[in-house]
């Protein structure tokens, strides 16, 4: 076959073979590094971040077979060498990639035709044969026939680029998708150069095609796992988003600082934190509640909804509703918990997971309250710390509904009452009793506990209320 370069350019002299052969085992050892990362990958279907990695993998396993095969094909000089690191690839898994386990072209195979213009001779290696899916028996096509195996929507740019270098000279390097008998559609890379005669005019044709199928498809899952990855961060954020909206405009207004204060015998100092978890920062069923009753007395409540995200702070938006409806009726902590269980059990939106209900009386400075699940209340008083005693019993009778059971407790003036949900631990927070002997504001208090409770050493999301006691 002639030279595939034009007449007046020197032929390319082959590396020596020794610099061919360790360039072959530093890519073979490349590639086996890289198929090794892809094997101790664990495996999470569900996890978009590992399909996208698994898929860069992939691409990067296809990538370096393609390289070995023509580092083969080179240092044996002919185009349809066998390759080493062809091998593995054509042995990989069914399913992996929808071209590996097809008959017919292997990874990083490449053939050559020649189209003589002159003589109308057109000459095919045995891999383009192979390659195009046709029988030798059949013989080459000519430039004219070649197209009626391109796929329709290709059929012009094909054209084109043979037309580009018949006519003006230009080089071939272009990608096309053909249809082969068996109706597989592959694509295939064809780069190609005009060979001149002596009088400067196009004689023939030289071109190599190599089919990229696998390398194409291993892009595309790139590509795919990515944009699902943006997707779903994407909606993670617009979650986020609107959870914390929903929090805004349904948690008291003074989320993060004290309560404003008041003058008189009902003033109460109060202060609270949510405290999101890094991991899942969309959390949304979590609250905490302070609301002065007609009475002169507060409701003061915490807790945790089993649902997240819009569906758990949706329905936190409900039960804070039904709590301050009962609560302003007059139901006590205890009945008010069991048909506050009673309406969740009933309803098809997430499940109690906790709660704390509690009522304090400025004019006896008492607090009665009753939990459900959840962690008793924190009493900081003159530098120590320890949780109230939780109620006798959990429940007043064994129907749904039935009320839970309360305890009370006299608090003192300057007393710290910490209520909090179960991201919070017991022991850590009254570890900091010490540190709160000097403090004057329920706000100092929840500062304290927020900045000492790091995200990252909590299983979950958290809120917390601090109430001081006024003298």
């Amino acid at each position: 076959m002639p030279s595939p370069l034009f007449a007046d350019r020197p032929v390319p002299q082959p590396a020596e073979p020794e610099t061919m052969d360790a360039l072959i085992t530093r890519t073979r050892r490349l590639r086996g590094d890289v198929d090794a990362v892809r094997r101790d990958t664990e495996v999470d279907d569900d996890n978009t971040l590992w399909r996208w990695q698994r898929a860069l993998c992939d691409l990067a396993v296809r990538q370096l077979d393609h390289l070995g095969a023509h580092l083969d094909q080179l240092r044996a000089g002919r185009p349809d060498a066998e390759s080493a690191l062809d091998r593995p690839a054509r042995d990989a898994t069914p399913g992996q990639d929808p071209g590996q386990d097809l008959p017919g072209p292997r990874l990083g195979r490449v053939g050559s035709g020649e189209w003589n213009l002159l003589t109308d001779e057109v000459s095919w290696s045995d891999e383009l044969f192979q390659i195009l899916g046709r029988e030798p028996e059949s013989g080459p096509l000519t430039l004219d026939e070649l197209p009626s195996l391109v796929f329709p929507d290709d059929q012009a740019l094909l054209t084109a680029m043979v037309t580009d270098c018949l006519i003006d000279g230009k080089p071939i390097d272009g990608e096309f998708r053909i249809v082969r008998p068996d109706s597989r559609i592959r694509t295939l890379h064809m780069m190609g150069e005009p060979i001149l005669d002596t009088d400067g005019c196009t004689a023939s044709m030289w071109a190599v095609l190599r089919d990229i199928s696998a390398l194409r498809h291993g892009e595309q899952a790139v590509r795919d796992s990515r944009d699902s990855l943006r997707r779903e961060h994407h909606l993670a954020q617009t979650e986020h988003r609107l959870v914390a909206e929903l929090h805004e405009a349904v948690l008291p207004a003074w989320l993060g600082s004290s309560y404003p204060p008041r003058s008189g015998p009902g003033a109460l100092d109060l202060a609270a934190r949510r405290l999101p978890d890094a991991a899942h920062p969309a959390t949304g069923g979590h609250w905490f509640d302070a609301l002065e009753l007609p009475c002169g007395q507060w409701l003061l409540t915490v807790g945790e909804l089993t649902g997240r995200g819009v569906a758990g702070a949706s329905s936190m938006t409900m039960l804070l509703g039904a709590l301050r409806g009962m609560a302003v009726a007059g139901i006590a902590p205890g009945a008010l918990l069991g048909h506050l269980n009673q309406l969740l059990e009933t309803s098809e939106q997430p499940a109690l997971g906790s709660a704390l209900c509690s009522r304090y009386d400025p004019d006896t400075r008492t607090l009665s309250w009753a939990q459900a699940g959840h962690p008793a209340p924190l009493l900081f008083r003159d530098g120590t710390g320890h949780a109230l005693t939780p109620p006798d019993g959990v429940l007043l009778g064994a129907t749904s509904g039935a009320a839970y059971e309360q305890a009370e407790v006299r608090l003192r003036p300057g007393d710290l009452l910490v209520l909090h949900t179960d991201g919070l631990t017991r022991e850590r927070l009254v570890g900091l009793a010490p540190r709160t002997a000097g403090i004057r504001s329920a706000r100092e208090c929840a500062q304290l506990i927020a900045e000492e409770s790091d995200s990252a050493e909590r299983a979950d999301a958290a809120c917390l209320m601090v109430v001081r006691i006024p003298g």
